[in-house]
């Protein structure tokens, strides 16, 4: 037992962190249907990685490299923002999948040229969670908490872009918000994608926010849900990989997937006991 706390005890710590932070951020993802918007960000923040891997010879790890992803988030940023408002008429949806597409193009034409450019698919597809230290969670700390203080601040206006009934706002502070929101969701997902690799990323950000939407929940409500599913299908991920010898990252997002089937059967079911018994319904728990 003491062999798995001390192995799984640091994975386990940053997996907890992750599913919280994606957990609340993948509520306005799904709500606002950008679902795939984490893969393209992680995506246009590998190509900044690559880019000064190919610039400055730096490692993935380090300031030089995070900062040079950050700027093409924030470009990124400015165009889905503006593409919001100014082009209307187009899905933002598919506006994403295009960015995904060209900037996939971008990395794999300089994963060709650059030394070890396999290595950077590898840890972008499977992160790194086992070798997780406390200098990641150090990286955890200085990306999380400015993230965190952004949200309690401005909790209401970034609410108002999620709420279906504004998605049609414009003007100068619309446009501002929907900048800092991705802005945010970048600096998370670029970290998140290195530590832990963009399958588990994807899992972390969508399926612990739909389950929480399937059961019609007020917002506290789904926080809690989503955190609670992200943290128990991180725990029962970790050991399940361990014991069999798994990937960690696919491990957890079979659990969360798993956690989303069986919610689904369960509401199915309700329902059609509601629609059979109508008073029966009552006595479920």
């Amino acid at each position: 037992m003491s062999d798995t706390i001390a192995i799984l005890g640091m994975p386990f710590l940053v997996c907890t962190l992750l599913a919280t932070m994606l957990g609340y951020l993948g509520i306005h993802v799904v709500k606002r249907e950008i679902i795939f918007v984490d893969i393209a960000m992680a995506q246009i923040a590998a190509v900044g990685g690559i880019v000064a891997h190919l610039l400055f010879d730096v490692h993935d790890d380090s300031i030089v490299a995070f900062l040079c992803g950050m700027t093409m988030i924030g470009l990124a940023a400015v165009f889905f923002a503006t593409a919001r408002v100014r082009l209307p008429q187009v899905s933002l949806e598919a506006i994403i999948g295009v960015t995904y597409a060209v900037s996939a193009g971008g990395a794999l034409f300089l994963v060709g040229i650059a030394p070890g450019g396999h290595m950077h698919v590898e840890k972008l597809l499977s992160g790194n969670l086992l070798w997780t230290s406390r200098a990641d969670l150090w990286w955890m700390a200085a990306v999380f908490t400015p993230v965190v203080v952004i949200f309690l601040g401005a909790r209401k206006p970034l609410g108002r872009l999620t709420d279906p009934q504004n998605s049609d706002s414009k003007g100068s502070r619309i446009l501002g918000w929907d900048v800092v929101f991705y802005l945010i969701l970048g600096m998370v997902i670029t970290l998140a994608v290195r530590l832990a690799g963009i399958v588990l990323v994807f899992a972390y950000l969508v399926i612990p926010a739909t389950l929480s939407l399937m059961l019609s929940l007020g917002w506290m409500g789904r926080v809690l849900v989503v955190w609670a599913v992200g943290i128990s299908a991180s725990g029962f991920g970790l050991i399940f990989a361990y014991k069999l010898d798994f990937s960690v990252g696919p491990s957890i997002a079979l659990f969360l997937g798993l956690g989303l089937t069986l919610t689904a059967v369960i509401k199915q079911a309700r329902e059609w006991v509601a629609k059979v018994h109508p008073l029966s319904i009552t006595k479920l728990p």
